[in-house]
């Protein structure tokens, strides 16, 4: 459709254009609808003109945003769309009735059943499409048997919107939350498209008075929201994708053809890099939801100034650590009410199904595990050994050394959840160990001094002060409109020069 300088073609007639554009608006499983895309930039602006027209007309307007997170899902998953659609009934159905069932002992037993019914459709689909074949495997791997991996599609996003939609189930049993006056309220709370396939995690009890409120968005929402898609979107599309493709898949591809030193750069790049695709999305999703007037609790907050491991997973995938602390943690395990040893068993168990959430492999399950091991560690430390209170928080030299020690901790961690074999994990080990080679060490970095600078941005804007980013959005409120809009047009320039020529999907896509 488009020659080499971007422009359309004069050889090409109406028809093929047409016939282009349907290319486009359709299902490809190579080309999912992501933020950081052009199609989305075209599709959102024609989407919030609509829905500007419908800001008075409530029903109207959530039926149209619905259908858009709809069609949204379908670009990235296809016909599973119909999954997304029945976990949504399903689950409507089940809470509506959970909710109008007595609390007499029958009653009781019957609304366990409901429960129980949501549970095993929620979960049996997410069992099915994401750890059938490895849980068969494991099982054939015993035997002795040749494991052939069945052909099941990954939905994605499955992990995100079935925990949503349990969550709403969970807590109309539990009496926390009345369920939804209508189907469409409740399909537009599952689907909105912002957080639909990789979170964060909103929970119908922050949302759910959102949705039939007078639509309200006031110039510091759209200036907040504009500097949060700004700086996701240079975190994923700058920061994440370049030093992905240029450095970090490079040495996970064939770590033994790089120094330890390059080893070690590579393990602190796919750091960086995870934490600026999966907060960058977060950001942008928070950003485009306040550009619609809705608020989604933060998701990422600053979690390498973490000072230990219980820290860091009260600032990583807050809405995941949150849900699994809420809901399996305290409300199924009994969190800290059944004595110290209970208590560590618990943190393990935790974590490690955090790990399995990821995926289904057993590096994520074993990334999971490490994590618990330190919970329990950290645990046994503050309570026995140094006999700290509970919210007992470091400072001075000590938070540093905390911070490194446990940044340090997340980049091995993080090693096992992104190596494809065990085997490549000891190469990494291998080569930064015993094959550091110092003295090439100023030759690798004028090598790679774009990568390092990237790093080092993304660090740097990681460290600073909190308060800065508000400062900040501050500023751009008071710039004006035309401001806010030329700053969002300068990073979309920066993005497509350094951009591939392949999208990049987010990484917890897969999740």
């Amino acid at each position: 459709m488009f020659n080499k300088k971007g422009k359309v073609s004069k050889n090409m007639n109406v028809s093929e254009i047409l016939t282009n554009i349907l290319q486009e608006l359709t299902y490809d499983p190579k080309r999912p609808l992501i933020f950081s895309s052009g199609l989305f930039l075209v599709l959102f602006l024609g989407f919030s003109f609509i829905y500007l027209l419908l800001r008075r007309r409530d029903t109207a307007r959530i039926f149209f945003v619905t259908l858009f997170s709809y069609y949204f899902y379908y670009k990235s998953s296809g016909i599973y769309f119909l999954l997304l659609a029945l976990v949504t009934v399903s689950d409507y159905i089940l809470a509506h009735t959970i909710h109008r069932t007595p609390a007499t002992i029958q009653g009781k037993r019957k609304r366990k059943c409901l429960l129980a019914m949501s549970l095993f459709i929620d979960l049996g689909f997410l069992f099915y499409f994401k750890y059938t074949n490895f849980f068969v495997g494991l099982f054939d791997r015993l035997l002795d048997h040749n494991f052939q991996p069945y052909d099941i599609f990954l939905p994605v996003g499955i992990s995100f919107f079935t925990f949503q939609s349990l969550s709403y189930t969970i807590d109309v049993y539990r009496g926390r939350l009345k369920p939804l006056g209508s189907l469409l309220d409740y399909a537009f709370y599952v689907s909105f498209f912002p957080q639909l396939v990789a979170g964060p995690i909103v929970r119908a009890t922050d949302f759910a008075a959102q949705i039939r409120r007078r639509l309200s968005i006031s110039n510091t929402m759209i200036a907040r929201g504009i500097f949060m898609i700004v700086v996701g979107l240079f975190k994923k599309a700058v920061i994440s994708d370049y030093i992905s493709l240029n450095f970090v898949d490079r040495i996970f591809d064939n770590p033994t053809l790089y120094t330890g030193f390059e080893n070690l750069l590579g393990a602190f790049g796919y750091t960086l890099q995870i934490y600026c695709d999966f907060s960058g999305y977060s950001d942008m999703a928070i950003g485009i939801a306040l550009l619609l007037g809705f608020h989604f609790p933060q998701n990422f907050n600053a979690p390498f100034k973490s000072a230990n491991v219980q820290e860091f997973w009260k600032r990583w995938h807050i809405s995941l650590s949150s849900w699994i602390q809420d809901y399996v943690y305290i409300y199924w395990l009994g969190g800290n009410r059944k004595g110290a040893l209970r208590v560590y068993q618990n943190l393990l168990f935790a974590m490690t199904l955090c790990g399995l959430w990821h995926g289904a492999s057993v590096n994520f399950v074993l990334w999971g595990c490490l994590h618990g091991v330190a919970l329990v560690l950290h645990k046994i430390c503050r309570t026995h050994l140094f006999r700290h209170p509970k919210h007992y928080q470091p400072d001075g030299w000590r938070r540093l050394g905390g911070i490194a020690i446990t940044f340090l901790y997340t980049v091995f961690t993080f090693l096992i959840f992104r190596t494809q074999s065990w085997e490549t994990f000891v190469a990494m080990q291998k080569q930064i160990f015993s094959s550091f080679h110092t003295e090439l060490i100023p030759q690798v970095i004028e090598a790679n001094k774009y990568i390092l600078s990237l790093i080092g941005l993304g660090l740097l804007g990681h460290y600073l002060p909190s308060r800065w980013s508000n400062r900040l959005t501050a500023r751009l409120y008071k710039s004006g409109t035309i401001v806010e809009i030329l700053l969002l047009v300068i990073v979309i320039y920066v993005v497509i020069q350094v951009k591939s020529s392949e999208i990049q999907p987010f990484i917890y896509f897969q999740f």
